[in-house]
């Protein structure tokens, strides 16, 4: 899809041109995010087909049953999974508007918080640990999806950033859904990793198309909707409350790279959805890294906190404790890291 699309885009002009606000200097192919999406949405419909019309009739039931699969279980979770697509292709369509028409910075929020709240709302993409108000969890929901939404749109500023870092997150989170059972979040995640890894070939440096913000949109929404249906609090492994900090382990370095630059553009009077290169990856290019050592150098960190992450789901308080000191501790060296260029750049 990759492939089909990125000649499809050369020929009809739906390239990123070199900019001011923009790291890269050549002109490149978009449209990877309808490869994404469209991936994502054969296999996914390919899915509830077979459950509707095969396994539910019957066929194959040795075979469920041996993978310890109930047919009914995936079934009534279709009207879920028909309003994720439903908020994923608003997003995409919104996103691919965007790299067309490039939208204001406002409406693509309003559109994004709705289509948000429509998830949250209408197919239970919502996390429930601690308020029973479902209006409250969704408003909140929404405003996690949202967020982590833009802090992928915000990673989509290198070559392989945002599909990689999502693809890494997406593991971890596959890991988490299979160890507490959850064979629909799992098989979904599944199929996210695949698109984007098969997207990744070729947006790996040097890019050879990138995704857009009809990508980064429905990228950081399938991240925000496993860290929302992946269930990590069971009484039976930790009787405890933190091992619902995961999702922010998880997604420890996206958010710092998304908080930082927000903070930077507004302390310098700059709208905050105003691109530029002072993120991250652009400091650790400045320093000295290539693009491909600049990439692998987020993908480890993330790994990092990531695999600490895993451990939430049956820690002691001991053990919650050293994965969220692991987490600040890489944070940290990557606030190093940018203090170090930033002295750099002052002795200069």
């Amino acid at each position: 899809m990759t492939l089909v699309v990125r000649a499809f885009a050369a020929r009809t002009g739906l390239v990123a041109r070199p900019v001011e606000d923009r790291y890269h200097r050549t002109v490149i192919p978009l449209g990877g995010g309808i490869a994404i999406f469209a991936t994502m949405l054969v296999f996914m419909l390919a899915g509830a087909a077979a459950i509707r019309f095969v396994f539910m009739k019957g066929h194959f039931a040795a075979l469920a049953e041996k993978a310890n699969i109930d047919p009914a279980d995936f079934a009534a979770k279709l009207s879920q999974l028909a309003v994720m697509l439903l908020a994923a292709g608003l997003l995409f369509a919104l996103g691919l508007w965007d790299d067309i028409k490039r939208l204001g910075p406002r409406f693509k929020l309003v559109v994004q918080f709705a289509v948000a709240f429509m998830a949250a709302a209408w197919a239970e993409i919502r996390v429930e640990f601690f308020i029973q108000n479902s209006l409250v969890t969704s408003l909140l929901s929404a405003f996690w999806i949202v967020l982590i939404v833009n802090a992928f749109n915000f990673l989509d500023n290198m070559d392989g950033l945002s599909a990689g870092i999502a693809a890494i997150a997406a593991s971890i989170l596959f890991t988490a859904a299979a160890m507490s059972g959850q064979v629909f979040v799992a098989g979904l995640a599944l199929i996210f990793i695949g698109a984007l890894l098969g997207f990744l070939v070729f947006n790996f440096p040097p890019a050879g198309i990138f995704m857009g913000d009809a990508g980064s949109m429905v990228v950081g929404f399938f991240v925000a909707m496993l860290t929302l249906r992946t269930t990590y609090y069971h009484q039976a492994r930790s009787g405890q409350w933190y091992p619902v900090l995961l999702p922010l382990v998880v997604m420890a370095v996206p958010l710092y790279d998304f908080l930082s630059v927000t903070a930077l553009r507004i302390s310098q009077g700059n709208s905050p959805f105003v691109g530029d290169t002072q993120h991250f990856s652009h400091r650790l290019r400045k320093r000295g890294l290539t693009d491909t050592q600049t990439a692998l150098t987020l993908y480890l960190a993330t790994l990092c906190t990531g695999l600490g992450a895993v451990i939430l789901y049956g820690a002691s308080l001991a053990g919650a404790v050293l994965v969220l000191v692991q987490t600040v501790m890489v944070l940290a060296i990557i606030a190093i890291l940018e203090t170090a260029s930033n002295n750099d750049k002052k002795a200069e």
